[in-house]
């Protein structure tokens, strides 16, 4: 990020403020990591709800929305979890979760490649956002960068789902090709490589429906 008071920097404040309040907007009007980050590889693993992701969802990255969704039987429990959140979030649905949730997937692993704090802040819960905290302090401290590129999301699926009174949680399994590297001082190769690699992550949002906040944050992560 810039310092000081230049134009660049009202510039990308002003970008900044626009992609939080568009996600928020997304994953919370439609619309979570099961693991604490591990500090020295990608974030394994955002917040979609079910109902006003519709704008988000129209502007993935190029490359466009490639995954393919999955949702469950609704006869299954995850299913019949599903339609208990709809019960109480008239808003939510299903495919518009996913797609808040893969437009959320995208901005997440971009801001802690890049080490963007203040993207990261708003969507994941404290505990998850101070696994990736440590994570970027680490990396900055070993003078090390990251490179990680989001090349394709193949497919989404919502895997589980929960209501907790009015504490809601949902899983989705994220299926993509991605380059992640981290190069040292001299830019040299810590660990990654360029090589494009298809990766399966589970991600788990959550949101108190009772909220007015419509935000679902990230607060659990793991590889599969």
């Amino acid at each position: 990020m810039t310092g000081g008071f230049p134009v660049d920097l009202i510039l990308f404040a002003m970008i900044a403020a626009f992609l939080v309040l568009r996600l928020r907007s997304v994953l919370g009007k439609r619309t979570g990591f099961e693991r604490p980050v591990q500090p020295e590889a990608r974030p394994t693993g955002f917040d979609p709800r079910g109902a006003t992701i519709d704008g988000m969802a129209e502007e993935v990255p190029a490359g466009g929305r490639s995954g393919r969704h999955v949702v469950p039987d609704p006869r299954t429990p995850p299913g019949q979890a599903l339609s208990r959140i709809a019960s109480i979030d008239h808003s939510f649905e299903p495919n518009r979760f996913l797609d808040g949730a893969e437009a959320a997937f995208r901005m997440i692993v971009s801001a802690f490649g890049a080490g963007d704090r203040t993207m990261l802040r708003p969507l994941l819960s404290d505990d998850t956002y101070a696994g990736f905290e440590q994570a970027i302090t680490a990396r900055e401290n070993a003078g090390e960068t990251q490179r990680t590129e989001l090349r394709a999301v193949h497919e989404l699926a919502i895997e589980a789902a929960d209501l907790r009174g009015s504490i809601a949680d949902i899983t989705v399994r994220f299926v993509t090709d991605q380059i992640n590297m981290t190069m040292g001082r001299g830019g040299e190769v810590v660990t990654g490589s360029d090589a494009v690699t298809e990766l399966t992550d589970l991600w788990t949002f959550q949101r108190d429906l009772s909220q007015a906040d419509p935000t679902w944050k990230l607060v659990a992560t793991r590889s599969a």
